[in-house]
């Protein structure tokens, strides 16, 4: 047994623990967000289309407007083994798709269209998934030349 061994026995003997890096209030605040951001979002696309008489039409604006949410939460999962920039950059962007999102939604339930009154939700979710695509993939590059 080295000494590093020894101090991390005795530091998890005596209640002392390393946080992980993967762990912490950033990534914390981001699954919350990323979580009410899609709940939210589901509830103000249901206030837009609760006349709609097509339950298929329904269920496929339902897995589109969370597709963003599913994809930030897979790439919060595979981030564990990124490097910390890119990671963080993981949990900026769940937060300003959360709070982007439940903005453009909100706005749009208050200040609805006349025309192609479904636009936002038809938009938006490609929008944010490939504006997320672009910006984890630069953190990526950037951090693999460091």
């Amino acid at each position: 047994m080295g000494p590093a061994t020894v101090t991390r026995i005795n530091e998890e003997r005596e209640g002392f623990s390393r946080p992980s890096p993967n762990r912490g209030p950033l990534r914390t605040v981001a699954r919350i967000a990323i979580a009410i951001g899609a709940v939210g979002s589901l509830a103000l696309m249901f206030r837009s289309i609760h006349r709609n008489p097509s339950r298929l039409l329904i269920l496929i604006f339902v897995f589109w407007v969370l597709a963003p949410f599913a994809a930030l939460a897979f790439a919060d999962v595979m981030s564990t083994r990124w490097p910390p920039r890119a990671r963080g950059v993981v949990h900026g962007l769940m937060l300003l798709v959360a709070l982007g999102s439940i903005g453009v939604y909100a706005a749009d339930a208050v200040w609805p269209r006349k025309a192609q009154a479904a636009f936002v939700y038809i938009a938006l979710p490609p929008a944010s998934v490939l504006f997320s695509a672009l910006v984890v993939s630069t953190a990526g590059l950037l951090s693999r030349r460091e």
